[in-house]
């Protein structure tokens, strides 16, 4: 992050799809956190890729769950751009705590063995995120309302880390096996939404766009953000 950087610009630079969709959230201070939220997972997804042994990616990410914990036992934040847009949120630091820990799976170079571990992957990391970002726009969001529309997104992120080297996905999963499985979530997900408040619909968004990732596509721009409003705009993805 560069020092003219604000925490905004990042995640606009780094997760512009979360980005994008954060523009539909009308209370600033409630777009501020949810924001603070994605430069605190953008920091834990890119540990694993930028450290050249296991044991350096876990003592950075020890780094980011202390950081937590002592927020939420009230001490002072760490001097981090992240870590003090995080203490001044209405984010639960537990719950940013237990986001750590899912990470520490990106440490194994292994992928999961099977589609049982590769959703608990999921669902302890997108899924994780979505539920936190839609309880802090809507603290009635029921986080299975967002659990299918977070599988498709986060599934369909996988895809593209895999493309990019880095798999989180069994072995043997094809991308007509990826895009078969992210059209079953979404399919789950568009029963689940309709328990979702409409002022929480912006923290699953994104899923809109999962179906054309994994079928190996990535919308531009202009699509992308005619996508999301549509999405928002009728609670469908």
């Amino acid at each position: 992050m560069a020092d003219t950087e604000t925490l905004d610009d990042l995640v606009r630079r780094v997760d512009p799809d979360r980005w994008l969709a954060s523009r539909f959230i009308a209370d600033p201070a409630a777009r501020a956190d949810v924001i603070a939220l994605y430069g605190f997972n953008y920091e834990l997804a890119r540990v694993a890729g930028g450290v050249s042994n296991a044991l350096m990616g876990e003592i950075r990410l020890t780094w980011w769950r202390e950081a937590m914990e002592e927020i939420a036992a009230g001490k002072p934040p760490r001097k981090h751009p992240n870590v003090e847009a995080i203490a001044a949120s209405g984010i639960d630091p537990l719950a940013l705590a237990t986001l750590v820990e899912a990470r520490f799976d990106d440490l194994d170079e292994a992928p999961p063995a099977d589609e049982g571990r590769a959703l608990a992957y999921v669902d302890g990391t997108a899924g994780a995120l979505a539920v936190l970002a839609a309880r802090r726009l809507d603290p009635s969001a029921d986080p299975h309302a967002v659990k299918g529309a977070a599988r498709a997104y986060g599934l369909a992120g996988l895809w593209r880390l895999k493309l990019a080297g880095r798999s989180r996905l069994p072995e043997d999963w094809t991308q007509a096996d990826l895009a078969r499985r992210v059209a079953d979530q979404l399919k789950v997900a568009r029963r689940e939404l309709k328990g979702l408040p409409v002022a929480a619909f912006p923290a699953v968004a994104p899923a809109a766009l999962a179906g054309a990732y994994a079928r190996g596509r990535d919308p531009g721009e202009l699509e992308k953000k005619a996508r999301l409003t549509w999405s928002v705009a009728t609670g469908l993805i």
